[in-house]
C-alpha cells in the first residue's frame, strides 16, 4: 500500500475538531502518514501500564499519548494564528511549501 500525503506535519500546531478532546490545542509530536494518524502533545492522554525495566526501574502506570486521526484536527497558522486548510504555493526561488489558506502565508520555515 502506498503512504499517503499529509498536510499535516511533525511541529504543526493544531487543534482538535471533535471527540473528546473537542478544540484543544497543541503541537503534533509525531505523524504517521501509512495509518493516516497523529499524535498530539496534550490530547488523547491514555493509562499504560509497563513493566519495570532497566530504563524504569519504577515500571507501574504510565499516561501517555495515542494516535489520532489525521482528519480530526486542523492547522493552526503561526501567522493569523487561526486554524485553516492547507494549500501548495510555489516561492519566487522556486520552492513548493505549504500555505495558509486563509491569510496565504507559508506554514514552512
Amino acid at each position: 500500500m502506498a503512504v499517503k500525503k499529509m498536510a499535516i506535519r511533525r511541529g504543526d500546531r493544531v487543534v482538535v475538531l471533535s471527540g473528546k478532546d473537542k478544540g484543544k490545542k497543541g503541537k503534533v509530536i509525531t505523524a504517521l502518514p501509512a495509518a493516516g494518524r497523529l499524535k498530539v502533545e496534550g490530547v488523547n492522554i491514555i493509562k499504560k501500564h509497563a513493566k519495570p525495566t532497566q530504563k524504569v526501574p519504577q515500571g507501574g502506570i504510565r499516561e501517555m499519548e495515542a494516535a489520532i486521526p489525521a482528519s480530526k484536527v486542523m492547522v493552526i497558522c503561526p501567522a493569523c494564528d487561526k486554524p485553516t486548510r492547507v494549500g501548495k504555493k510555489v516561492l519566487s526561488d522556486g520552492r513548493r511549501v505549504r500555505a495558509c489558506k486563509k491569510c496565504g502565508e507559508s506554514l514552512d520555515k
